[in-house]
């Protein structure tokens, strides 16, 4: 279990380092694909007098699917495969075969972490590491393993299920502008899973001092993958500047004020709403943006309901005028854009206000 608590350690150590770099940019942000491939090491194991050797380097291949969320934070699905021919199969020593094949099947759900190296004048999207840590099931499977001592003949075709897990740490490669949101990745895994146990069949003569009717064997392996990631959302190059265009007509703007924790609409604001109303016949205006305003004497919740119900109040009033209420549009602002700046709970007479833009 000493492997087991080495991930998550590794799990706990990202989840340190997120909140003092969670405000950090980082290019993955929404789904990604990726995919590497690469040498895999499994050392050779024993179980009673029997022992296990593969052709070492063997071969590991996976593919994943993600979700980046814009804080370095991301978590994946994972499939792979990591695979060898065996070179031989030893009993008490002596070696008693050759054949078979060893493969492990995995299927993982990731959580990673990237460091943006934006501080020490490294773009994210140029070079950034990442560690990570997994968790899912093991396939374990020797087949056509078959070996023989003088007197008995043996083969091993079977397949063990385990909880796996694995450590990740590597690096992204951006490929810059020309394929954005396509980075080259290179990794380090530690990919093991509990003890698997296989069974070993007896073909033909006695039982053998040595040769197990199972083996329980250690599945460690030790990856190093080249790959490449790809993230949909990324950033495309920068559009060519748009040609120059004809300035807009100048709007014209109309200021409705209000009482103190009002929303009804005193004579003088229908007046000038009125004025609004028949400048908009005048002028051919196409849309009236209805605007409206809090001063900073309540809470921002508050004064973001407030604003929108004197807005809504002039809009009510222009169409009573005789405007069209498809080319009016309301927003209400709150204490977000004050006329004159005050600070917090100051009453502003100035502040409390609708504006009605023509245009």
């Amino acid at each position: 279990m000493s492997r087991l608590r080495l991930v998550l350690t590794a799990l706990g150590l990202a989840a340190a380092v997120l909140p003092a770099t969670q405000a950090a940019a980082q290019p993955v942000s929404g789904v990604y694909i990726g995919g590497g491939a690469g040498l895999n090491f499994w050392p050779h194991q024993a179980s009673g007098g029997t022992e296990i050797r593969t052709s070492d380097p063997g071969w590991a291949v996976l593919g994943s699917l993600g979700y980046g969320f814009g804080n370095g934070l991301r978590l994946e699905v994972e499939g792979s495969w990591r695979g060898a021919n065996l070179s031989g199969t030893y009993v008490n020593g002596v070696q008693a075969g050759a054949s078979g094949r060893l493969n492990n099947f995995g299927a993982m759900a990731n959580a990673l972490f990237d460091f943006d190296l934006s501080s020490f004048g490294i773009a994210p999207n140029v070079f950034m590491p990442y560690i990570g840590a997994g968790a899912g099931a093991g396939w374990m499977q020797v087949s056509g393993a078959r070996f023989s001592t003088p007197t008995s003949s043996f083969n091993i075709d079977d397949t063990g299920t385990q909880f796996a897990y694995q450590a990740i740490a590597g690096a992204a490669f951006g490929l810059g502008g020309t394929f954005p949101g396509l980075a080259v990745t290179a990794e380090y895994r530690f990919f093991s899973t509990l003890d698997q146990t296989l069974n070993v069949t007896r073909v033909a003569g006695p039982a053998v001092a040595g040769v197990p009717s199972s083996l329980k064997l250690e599945n460690v392996n030790h990856s190093v993958l080249l790959g490449l990631r790809y993230s949909f959302n990324a950033a495309p190059p920068a559009a060519p500047a748009p040609a120059p265009v004809a300035a807009p007509p100048v709007a014209r703007t109309y200021l409705v004020f209000f009482d103190w924790d009002r929303a009804d609409l005193t004579d003088r604001a229908r007046q000038i709403i009125g004025e609004a109303a028949d400048a908009s016949r005048t002028v051919q205006t196409t849309r009236i943006e209805v605007q409206g305003h809090a001063d900073r004497s309540g809470t921002p919740e508050y004064n973001m309901r407030l604003s929108r119900r004197r807005a809504d109040n002039v809009a009510a009033e222009l169409v009573r005028r005789g405007v069209a209420r498809n080319i009016i549009t309301i927003e209400a602002f709150g204490e977000s854009k004050p006329l004159v700046p005050t600070a917090d709970g100051v009453r502003e007479p100035q502040n409390r206000r609708v504006e009605i833009v023509l245009r």
